[in-house]
Formats: C-alpha cells, sequence, structure tokens
C-alpha cells in the first residue's frame, strides 16, 4: 500500500510497541474502594509483584524485546528493587501518575502534583526523568498537557481515538507532545481481569477463552500490519503473567516477531520517529478539532 512507505524507519511496514502497567493493587484500590482492607482479594493484585513481573522480564529476555512499563510513584516506592530490575533490563520506565489517581476527582493543579511527585520518586530510583506518561484513570483537566511537557513528558499512552500517533495541541514554541493512542481490544485486561467479591467486572462475565484471545489479538495484529500502523499492546504483570497466560503472550509475540518488517520500539523511540517526521497533525484531526475544549481559558 503505497500510503504507508516511508511511514515507519529502514522501510518497515508497521510499529509494535509492548507496554506494561505495573500498577500492583493501586489501581484496583482506586476502580473499587470496598478491596481496601481485603487482604485475600488483593493478593489477585500483588500476584504481579510477586511472579509476573519475572515472568514478563524473562519472556522479553528470551526474545531480545525492549518494553516499555509504566510504574505510579506509590508503587514504585513499594517495590522499588523491581522498577531498577526492570530498568536494567533495559526497560523504558515511565510515569502512571502517584496512585493511580482516577483523574476525573483531581482539580488541575493535583494532577500536576502526582505527576510531579511520581517524576521525583523515579529520577531517584532509575537515574533519569521519565519521558513517557500514561494515565490510568479519569481524564485530564485542560492544561494538563503543559504540565506534561513541564515535567520532560514528550510523550503519551492514555488517550484513544486513533492508530497512528497524533501531536496533542500545543503553541508553535512549545515540545511536542506525541499520543500513542490505545485499543481495548489490544490488552488483557478487559478479557482476563476477574475477583468474585467484590465483583470484578459487575456482573463477572468472563474470564476469556485464551485461544479466542490469542485469536482476537493475531486478527488485529494482521489489520494493523495490513494498514502500515502503530499497535501499542497494553499489558498487565498479574493478568498476563500466570503460569498459563504468559505462554499465550509468548505465542502472540513470537508470531508477530516473524514478520521481519516489523518495527518493535519502545514507546520513546517510537514518539521521537513520529516527530522527526512530522510537524503536526493531518487537517481535521478530531484531537485538533476538539482542542479549544483542553485550553484552561474555557469556562
Amino acid at each position: 500500500m503505497s500510503t504507508t512507505l516511508g511511514r515507519w524507519p529502514a522501510g518497515k511496514r508497521m510499529a509494535f510497541v509492548v507496554t506494561v502497567d505495573f500498577f500492583d493493587d493501586a489501581a484496583i484500590l482506586v476502580q473499587e474502594p470496598r478491596m481496601a482492607g481485603r487482604e485475600k482479594s488483593l493478593s489477585v493484585w500483588q500476584y504481579g509483584a510477586k511472579r509476573g513481573v519475572d515472568r514478563l522480564l524473562d519472556l522479553f529476555d528470551a526474545l531480545k524485546l525492549r518494553t516499555s512499563w509504566f510504574v505510579p510513584g506509590r508503587v514504585a516506592q513499594t517495590h522499588a528493587s523491581l522498577v531498577q530490575r526492570i530498568h536494567r533490563a533495559g526497560h523504558e520506565v515511565g510515569n502512571a501518575t502517584f496512585a493511580c489517581e482516577n483523574f476525573d476527582t483531581l482539580t488541575l493543579a493535583q494532577q500536576g502534583d502526582s505527576l510531579t511527585r511520581t517524576q521525583a520518586v523515579l529520577a531517584d530510583l532509575i537515574g533519569e526523568r521519565p519521558t513517557g506518561f500514561r494515565a490510568p484513570f479519569g481524564n485530564w483537566a485542560p492544561g494538563f498537557t503543559q504540565h506534561l511537557r513541564d515535567a520532560g513528558i514528550a510523550w503519551s499512552s492514555s488517550w484513544r481515538g486513533d492508530d497512528l500517533p497524533y501531536f496533542h495541541p500545543g503553541a508553535a514554541d512549545t515540545k511536542p507532545l506525541i499520543e500513542l493512542p490505545l485499543h481495548y481490544e489490544l490488552e488483557d485486561e478487559p478479557y482476563f481481569a476477574f475477583n468474585l467479591f467484590p465483583p470484578i467486572p459487575v456482573g463477572q462475565p468472563r474470564i476469556a477463552s485464551y485461544r479466542e484471545v490469542l485469536g482476537n489479538w493475531q486478527q488485529d495484529f494482521a489489520g494493523f500490519h495490513r494498514f502500515g500502523l502503530c499497535l501499542p499492546l497494553r499489558l498487565h504483570p498479574e493478568v498476563i503473567g500466570t503460569a498459563g497466560r504468559i505462554d499465550l503472550l509468548r505465542e502472540f509475540l513470537v508470531g508477530a516477531m516473524a514478520h521481519p518488517d516489523v518495527w518493535f520500539a519502545t514507546g520513546g523511540e517510537v514518539g521521537a520517529w513520529w516527530r522527526s517526521q512530522h510537524t503536526g497533525n493531518a487537517p481535521g484531526h478530531p484531537v485538533d478539532v476538539l482542542a479549544p475544549l483542553h485550553q484552561p481559558s474555557v469556562s
């Protein structure tokens, strides 16, 4: 397809970014406050630090694959040695707020504080400020993109609405902020997250068939490959890092890596490439059309 020629470096046809949310029990405590104090239930999410992180690191090492991890500041403080091990293994470590706060409940100043506290925690642990960001829950307030730029964030993978990277709006003299948009079908959590009580998800309609999930991911990969897009896979150590599911992930990645025209890269590398090739979004891109809603002066 001629439209994809030159889109990615070295003649590659598509970009593939493996991302991991290492949230431990922080995210579930925000989603379901009744989990507080329920140690047996919380152990479902704490399994990631006990087993899932190591299984993912072992798999990525075996495949020689560098990935992008997102860690909240509080989780980094609790699991400092794990975060340092992730970084030493050559993976990118990004900022995921301080405690997976629901941004819908925070003011702009509180969102900025959560961001900068986590930048400080992670910089102290790994010796460098993260350049990637993921907002776990809620919408960022008008003006938050400037907080991201001021904190040294160059790329985000939080929004949806496209299958190619795009620029967040900003003044001509501001640093470009690239978004790598997500898709629910390219995550593990919507298929496999489960807790008996409190019921997660409400109604508890799953655990999904491993074979069917693999088939979904493979079909999506084929589409992204056909159209020359950017595929960010979103994983969670406590979900995909179980003894059975890690082989589901292995089979998916090995199949994708068998395509020599796929560019496996970190989010930071894809963001940097996109900035080097583009000065802005295609005319009429939704993020630009809706930009006035994301300015702090809008009442």
